[in-house]
């Protein structure tokens, strides 16, 4: 696909934005680009797109994208006016996230929300490394391998601060349970 859209098929790197958007929007989400979520994603686009010339071949593009925006994300928390609120940060991720169904039990909704609320406010109480790694990993559902390429860390970086990370929200969270699968066992 890279080398289509290097040979300037512009139609390739549309359909490269379509299957990554929804992605690129839940980074920039949950990494606290808050209501500038689409404005990060789209600078990210124009910059990615920009940088092709850099991009490695046979490597994974949906890493490399992601890291991009997590940039993007980071200068446009940085230079905000404003500190945006736990609150703002919250209904942004919150609105980036798939609905629940109406066919869902209202109890289970409700509690599916706090839940997540609650990871929320603990993600927020980590340090921005530990954060990131959380986010990448089971927010954004990465396996280590994009995580490392993404964050630019070594594989080994990647799992020992996700070990710590995870111990902190346990502590956090003490009923907090990480998503079975991914590749720890690699």
């Amino acid at each position: 696909m890279i080398a289509r859209v290097r040979a300037g098929e512009p139609e390739a790197y549309a359909q490269l934005v379509r299957a990554h958007t929804g992605i690129a929007l839940r980074a920039a989400a949950a990494l606290g680009a808050g209501a500038d979520a689409e404005d990060v994603v789209q600078q990210a686009f124009v910059k990615a797109y920009c940088s092709l010339g850099r991009f490695k071949d046979g490597s994974a593009f949906k890493p490399w994208l992601l890291a991009i925006v997590a940039n993007e994300t980071r200068n446009t928390v940085r230079t905000a006016a404003r500190q945006r609120t736990l609150a703002g940060r919250e209904a942004a991720f919150v609105e980036a996230e798939p609905l629940i169904p109406e066919s869902a039990d209202p109890a289970m909704a409700a509690l599916e929300i706090e839940r997540r609320a609650a990871l929320q406010a603990a993600l927020e109480k980590l340090s921005e490394e530990h954060r990131l790694v959380v986010t990448y990993r089971y927010l954004l559902e990465m396996d280590e391998s994009e995580t490392a390429q993404a964050l630019g860390w070594p594989r080994g970086t990647v799992k020992s601060r996700l070990n710590r990370a995870l111990r902190k929200l346990g502590r956090l969270l003490p009923d907090f349970q990480p998503r079975e699968g991914g590749d720890e066992h690699e």
